[in-house]
């Protein structure tokens, strides 16, 4: 991270032509912004003409999804490949439960037309990588990023820093989240900043939960999402002071705000092509976890199984989430010790993860498969013998072995 003192000073040239003029209907439907001076009839036009691009149709990106519809941005293009279930609607207020199962895009498309059926909605459902990017992005005037893991994240940047498209970027974690402006080409003098600058590279792949895994309070993503709409508005109209160059960080449990000013990281090199294969949902085995045994859902139902009839010792299964996410769905019977007391546990033979190794073999399982190849590999190395880490996690053994299971 490089944050630094001073910064943008002041407004930034208006990032769209306005369209010729409102229609009666638009005039009364928008009457409020109307009566603002920073925005006005001018401003109100150029949002009609704006094309805005929208990564996700989730947390972020349903509130972004329908204040940009609401302020009559004109064309919005939504890309997100998941489908609603009952676990999002505490936070994703685009989508209703008669919308469960359904693509997100689909659901998010038919609200906004409720809400603004003058506004061109584009629904794509697909996954967002490095060979449809470019040309999804083409047409587009700014770039709204909702997307919920890092890959995807620094492919947007990246492709957006190619492009010279400006991209208002949020993340959000439990109470807390983190919003900035971020734009390869600004207009002289403004400094180019790019998410690159201020996290020079992705964190290891698991080593930072998601929310899916961590958990996060619905009505932060509401907030965050309502702020980089506010963002879009005056990057779009030229009004006010845009978060290019700054950061802000807020905890909504503790109510606090603070913003730090970022600068171009001068010794980077500049991003000129997109990596082949770039896969957003970052759900890689990293390369130091390539040695770790692994056994698949079926083959591990089948060990247990066999044990109760063949007199086979059966494997003794080690959850290493978190409680939130064990709260949630758990595989039964299995001991639970958390990734971050591992390490410790570990050192005590006579201690939970001891007595498990003394009735079985370990199978550690957690979410998605990489959490628990990092703990069988700590285990490996404190001398646990024949230690497993279960291949694709609890979301293996739901999709294979136990669909009554919840997801999450």
């Amino acid at each position: 991270m490089n944050p630094v003192t001073g910064g943008v000073s002041g407004a930034l040239p208006p990032l769209v032509d306005p369209v010729p003029q409102l229609s009666a209907e638009e005039r009364a439907r928008y009457s409020r912004h109307l009566l603002l001076g920073a925005i006005g009839d001018e401003g109100q036009r150029r949002l009609r003409a704006a094309s805005v691009f929208v990564v996700g149709a989730g947390g972020l990106g349903a509130p972004v999804l329908m204040y940009l519809a609401a302020a009559g941005v004109g064309r919005i293009t939504v890309i997100d490949d998941d489908e609603v279930d009952l676990g999002n609607l505490q936070r994703q207020v685009i989508h209703s439960v008669p919308a469960i199962g359904r693509p997100k895009v689909e659901s998010a498309r038919d609200r906004l037309a409720e809400l603004a059926p003058g506004v061109r909605v584009e629904a794509v459902h697909a996954r967002l990588d490095a060979v449809n990017i470019d040309a999804l992005l083409e047409g587009h005037d700014l770039v709204m990023d909702g997307s919920d893991n890092f890959a995807t994240r620094y492919l947007v940047s990246d492709a957006c820093e190619i492009a010279g498209i400006p991209v208002v970027w949020g993340t959000i974690d439990r109470f807390r989240a983190q919003l900035a402006v971020f734009w390869s080409r600004p207009p002289a003098p403004v400094d180019p900043v790019t998410l690159r600058d201020l996290y020079p590279a992705p964190p290891p792949p698991g080593s930072v939960p998601s929310c899916a895994e961590a958990g996060v309070v619905g009505a932060l993503c509401g907030t965050v999402g309502s702020m980089m709409v506010m963002e879009a508005v005056k990057l779009i109209t030229g009004a006010g002071r845009p978060l290019l160059g700054r950061l802000v960080l807020m905890d909504l449990l503790e109510t606090t705000h603070r913003t730090v000013t970022i600068r171009p990281d001068p010794s980077r090199a500049p991003v000129t092509s997109l990596p082949e294969g770039t896969d957003e949902t970052c759900a890689v085995r990293p390369a130091d976890l390539d040695d770790v045994p692994t056994v698949s859902a079926a083959d591990l139902a089948a060990e247990l199984a066999d044990a109760g009839s063949s007199g086979s010792v059966a494997p003794v299964l080690v959850d290493v989430r978190g409680a939130g996410e064990r709260a949630v769905a758990m595989i039964d019977p299995s001991v639970w010790v958390p990734l971050d007391s591992v390490a410790e546990v570990a050192t005590d033979p006579t201690g939970v993860l001891g007595r498990a190794a003394a009735r079985g073999p370990i199978v550690v399982y957690c979410k998605s498969g990489i959490r628990s190849a990092r703990a069988a590999a700590m285990l490996t190395g404190a001398g646990f013998a024949g230690v497993r880490s279960l291949e694709g996690g609890i979301e293996a053994w739901t999709r294979d072995v136990d669909p009554s299971l919840p997801g999450y």
